[in-house]
């Protein structure tokens, strides 16, 4: 206690203070969008290397051939050749980054009017979107540990005298099998006691507020679990089936309602594939990434110009640094006395990095594009195959590589591949995929003219999904397609 009577805070406590009011102020910039000269500098220092680029190779390698000055690495012949095809590579690079970089990525905003929030039903609590008092204490506290444990083991009860178990706890399964009994009160931010004297008060005020009936879909597991069904053998197995959490089990969240596209932040209904951009400050039709180089996102209206111009931006720096470090190495190796520019060894090192980043952006967004998939949709297959990874080293020993891909295809064939079957907006091969972001006919995957045949606002679902998004086993697939 201090002199004054008022009570003094200990260290540790002063530390945690500042330590979570550094991590609330670090969120809050990182929620607020970039300013707009922050991201358009970017495209200021591009331009200002390919500037560089063309004044090296240009004043310190051709010309210096085409005059045959005695410092000249080459012929006449050779000199005005490089000119022509470092100028032309240059100049459609030059076309496809002005083209990528004036063409808007379409923004959700100018499509889809401003609504509220729509109810939170079956999978989360009413309380997650609400602004009632007793909500927005709920949701203060959802991180909150259970509530205290009376000595004989029993959880203490609510105000109002009864104790709730929610829908959405969990329980725990050891790996011995057996199952744990389930808590009272596990996952229950209402039973806390300052959630709960403000729920008591919203109740007195507003009524009680009724919980959500959980669909047939949700609760089929629980179902399974209380009567002791059995899963069913996969396709191909003989003998007892494998236990069930060695089965594929697809996530069986409903994407495609209204209550998971729904946009705070805008305050409007996000289209499908669309996603909220944090340095853009907006929601972004098929949101593929925020580019720094082009100073804006890369999306449904210009995905096909980023591509054309990271293809000519390959080629460039390919020739150029090909034909820079085989010039020098040649007259190094015929002259006795050479002294390399240092400019042309500065641009050399320039290119060979940026062939090796856009070698990679070009060769990944190949792959996604022929899947179907945004940078964005492409990691929940990815933490999927993780998470099957993790399960097959449970069911398999680490040297087992043939058990673990007999598994795998079995898996496949009862559901399909992670990826593609198991995409919402798969359409069903490479070249359907392709067309529908690069455009069916051949020039527009290399010349930046026309538009993308993609609007971001029309997309046909995978018909191995349900109407809420959810992944479909293969026996519920349209007969056509099993």
């Amino acid at each position: 206690m201090a002199p004054n009577g008022s009570a003094t805070r200990r260290p540790e406590e002063s530390c945690c203070g500042v330590v979570q009011e550094a991590r609330e102020k670090s969120a809050a910039r990182r929620e607020k969008p970039q300013p707009w000269l922050v991201r358009k500098l970017t495209i200021f220092i591009t331009i200002g290397i390919i500037g560089y680029a063309f004044y090296v190779y240009i004043a310190r390698l051709c010309l210096p051939m085409i005059r045959q000055d005695a410092r000249a690495l080459g012929g006449r012949a050779m000199g005005i050749g490089f000119l022509v095809v470092f100028c032309v590579l240059g100049l459609m690079m030059l076309w496809a980054y002005e083209k990528v970089v004036l063409t808007s990525p379409g923004y959700a905003k100018y499509y889809v009017q401003k609504s509220p929030a729509p109810l939170i039903e079956n999978a989360l609590p009413t309380w997650w979107d609400t602004e009632s008092e007793a909500d927005l204490a709920v949701a203060q506290y959802q991180g909150s540990h259970p509530p205290p444990e009376r000595a004989n083991g029993e959880f203490e009860p609510r105000p109002n005298g009864d104790v709730h178990r929610s829908t959405n706890s969990r329980r725990t399964i050891p790996q011995n099998g057996t199952a744990e009994p389930e808590e009272q009160n596990a996952g229950i931010t209402d039973a806390l006691p300052p959630v709960a004297a403000v729920r008591a008060k919203a109740t007195a005020e507003k009524g009680p507020v009724p919980r959500p009936e959980r669909s047939e879909r949700q609760r089929r597991p629980s179902a399974t679990r209380q009567t002791g069904l059995q899963p069913q053998p996969l396709p191909g197995t003989v003998g007892e089936p494998k236990p069930k959490m060695f089965t594929r089990s697809p996530p069986t969240t409903p994407i495609l309602l209204p209550q998971y596209r729904y946009c705070h932040k805008d305050g409007f209904l996000k289209p499908f594939r669309a996603h909220h951009c944090r340095a853009c400050g907006t929601c972004v039709l098929k949101y593929d990434h925020h580019c720094p180089w082009i100073g804006q996102c890369v999306g449904a209206r210009n995905h096909r110009f980023f591509m054309i111009f990271v293809f000519w931006a390959l080629w460039f720096c390919a020739w150029t640094f090909s034909t820079l470090v085989g010039v020098n190495a040649h007259a190094s190796a015929v002259r006795s006395i050479y002294d390399i520019d240092g400019q042309q060894v500065a641009i050399m090192a320039f290119s060979g990095l940026f062939i090796l980043f856009t070698s990679a952006l070009y060769g990944s967004h190949i792959q996604l594009i022929c899947n179907g998939q945004s940078t964005v949709e492409s990691l929940n297959a990815h933490r999927m195959r993780e998470r099957e990874e993790r399960v097959l080293s449970r069911l398999h020993s680490w040297w087992d590589f043939r058990g673990k891909r007999r598994t795998r295809k079995q898996w496949d064939a009862e559901w399909g591949r992670v990826g593609k079957e198991g995409h919402p907006w798969w359409l069903g091969g490479t070249r359907a995929n392709w067309a529908a972001t690069m455009g069916a006919s051949v020039w527009m995957w290399f010349l930046p003219i026309g538009k993308s045949p993609d609007d971001g606002l029309n997309y046909a679902l995978n018909p191995r999904f349900d109407r809420e998004g959810r992944w479909l086993p293969r026996r519920e697939w349209p007969e056509e397609l099993r």
